[in-house]
This record gives C-alpha cells, structure tokens and sequence, in this order.
C-alpha cells in the first residue's frame, strides 16, 4: 500500500487545543528532539507551495504558506534543520521539471516535497493522464535519491462553483498520483480527503489558493503524515457571513474582473504569473535565516 511515515517513525502524540482564527497561528510548542529524523528539507512545486494566498511581508517572497509552517515546525527540534523551497507561481508541470528538479537532487535533501501538475490539469483540454506521466517521471528521479519523497492531490472542488466542473478531471489526476505514490514508495498528503479545506472561508479572495487558515490546515496534513501531528494546533474559522443572492452575484462579478479576466489573458498572451518570480529560498538554510544573510546577520 502507500507508505505512512508510521513505518520511518515513532508516532508522538500530545492535546490539540482549538485556537480561533484571530488568535496566533505563530509559536509552534517546543518539540522533542527525537520527533523526525529529517535535516534538510526541499520543497517543489507552483503557487501552491510557495505560499501564495498566505501574505506575509517579512518572509522571503512576501508569502508564508503551508511550506513555511511545515518547516518553522521541523526546525524547532534540529538545530541543524535546513530548508529551501524553489517553488513559483504559475509553473506547469515541464517547467517544473526543467527548472526545479535538478535544482532540488542536486541539493541532496532528505526530505521533498512536491506538488506539481494543477496548473496544467485546470487548462482546457489537458489530458490529465498525460500530466501523470510526467508527475512520475519526476518522482522516480526523486525517490532514486533517497529521499523521502511527499505528494499531493488535488483538492476536492466539489465545494466551489467556479471549479466544480473540474471535479472529475481532478479525480483522474489524483487516483494517478495515488498509484504513482504507491509504486515509488511516497507519502500522500491527501488533500482529496481534507475537509476541512471543503469552506470557502479557508480560500483567498481569488478562489485558486488557500489563505492563511488553509495553509494552516494543509501544513497540519502534511505533519500527520509525517506523524508530526502534535505540533500546531487546529483554527476555527470565523462564522460564515450571511449574504443575500445579490452580494454573491456583486461578489462572482468583482471575481471575474479581478481574478478571471487576468488569467484567461495570461493564457491568450502565452504569459505567467511566475514569469518574473524566482524562488523564494533556492538555497539550503535555517528557517529562521532569511536568504543571503547568515545566522549572525539575522539577529
């Protein structure tokens, strides 16, 4: 079956107390020094792992993301805990292996992450087979390095009007990414079966990508799966607003204008929104090291 970390590591486990969603998301509690075996640390991918959705000006990029919060937890119990991330925005699956993947064995991680091939399965008439033949290649070349290797699914999109037409080409993707997963020995970080992201209020006001709350949760999923699970704890979303039909139809209007008008001429141009994006952490370093510094720079 597809490997659990429950085979690499002791399970360590301890109370989830609920926080709400204006309390801080900051300050994982101090985590023992035996909780993961992993010290260098590479994640790959598109917006989605680059935190996009997550704003936080103080970060490399100006984005946070479920990448960050996996890493600020991995780092609390491994002085010597290394992380890069070399993921962009708006990437396609062969510029992702273009420009990422040597990248990313060459820095000998212990620990990758990848996410990669949804930009491609949203585009009208992409076969979304095709793309899993190129999401193996990817992780055969990942999982021959050694590392542990983490995948994703796609979300279940079910929830949202706008992209609930991709229900099914999503599904095809990810039973791909399930079998690949299982062949090559990689963890799935199920976001399929996240639930809790199936809410409107864990999505940014363009509708792709996770907002902090989201973020969240899917770096609470991703530490599960490592069986890290003790290390943030569970938000609450505020309540949902109530809204007449007329705000969501003012609401879906202002979307398009801002969001989808955009992105359809991003296609027609043949441009990307990571066209003048370059990685936010493309070297090896401590969490809380910001690039190009060192660890006497960063106070």
């Amino acid at each position: 079956g597809v490997t659990s970390a429950n085979e690499r590591i002791p399970r360590m486990s301890s109370p989830h107390d609920e926080e709400t969603a204006d309390q801080k998301m900051d300050a994982p509690p101090p985590a023992s020094p035996d909780l993961h075996p992993w010290r260098r640390y590479v994640a790959l991918g598109d917006s989605f792992t680059e935190g996009v959705g997550d704003p936080e000006p103080s970060l490399p990029g100006g984005n946070r993301g479920w990448a960050d919060r996996v890493a600020e937890v991995l780092s609390q119990s491994a002085p010597d805990f290394a992380y890069a991330n070399l993921a962009v925005r708006g990437k396609l699956i062969e510029q992702i292996m273009a420009e990422q993947l040597d990248t990313a064995v060459a820095l000998k991680p212990d620990l990758v992450t990848i996410s990669a091939g949804g930009n491609d399965v949203i585009r009208p008439g992409t076969d979304p087979d095709a793309i899993a033949l190129r999401f193996e290649d990817a992780i055969a070349r990942l999982s021959g390095s050694g590392a542990t290797v983490v995948v994703f699914t796609g979300v279940d999109v079910g929830f949202s009007p706008v992209f609930r037409r991709l229900r099914g080409k999503v599904a095809i993707y990810n039973e791909n990414v399930r079998a690949i997963a299982e062949k090559y020995d990689a963890i799935v970080a199920d976001m399929w079966a996240l639930k809790e992201v199936q809410d409107s209020r864990f999505w940014a006001d363009d509708r792709l990508h996770p907002n902090a709350l989201g973020h969240h949760e899917i770096a609470r999923m991703v530490l599960r799966g490592l069986n890290v699970d003790a290390a943030l704890r569970p938000l609450q979303p505020g309540p949902l607003p109530l809204i007449t039909w007329r705000q969501a139809r003012t609401e879906d209007l202002v979307w398009a204008r801002e969001f989808l008008v955009p992105w359809v001429l991003r296609r027609i141009r043949h441009e990307s929104s990571g066209d003048a994006i370059t990685a936010k952490r493309p070297e090896p370093g401590p969490f809380g090291v910001l690039p190009g510094t060192t660890s006497g720079d960063a106070g």
